[in-house]
């Protein structure tokens, strides 16, 4: 949410006007927003914070990126094979196809 919208959904739903709104109203109105979203979306996004070089695959070296950043420290051999367990069409990198059936646990 951008803050207008945040702004707006506080406006709309702070009943006694001090800047505030009850937390069943914030959890209620939260989770419809999550329920409307597409999941495929998220997937696409997922996909590109992965992908920072934008081949359209996920390579050993973008998968060794993203594990340095979130603090696992994997080596190559074992980043290595959680692409090799899901390289479909075994070209050494995952597809956002192949991605997508490891989100949705289609793999």
């Amino acid at each position: 949410m951008k803050n207008a919208e945040v702004l707006k959904v506080l406006r709309d739903n702070d009943n006694a006007r001090h800047g505030l709104m009850e937390f069943e109203d914030f959890a209620e109105i939260m989770s419809q927003r999550i329920l409307a979203r597409e999941p495929m979306d998220d997937l696409r996004r997922a996909f590109k914070l992965f992908d920072d070089d934008n081949t359209g695959k996920i390579s050993l070296r973008n998968l060794r990126r993203v594990a340095k950043e979130i603090g696992d420290r994997l080596e190559d051999d074992e980043l290595q094979a959680m692409i090799e367990e899901f390289d479909v069409d075994q070209d050494g990198e995952i597809s956002e196809q192949e991605f997508y059936a490891i989100m949705q646990d289609d793999a």
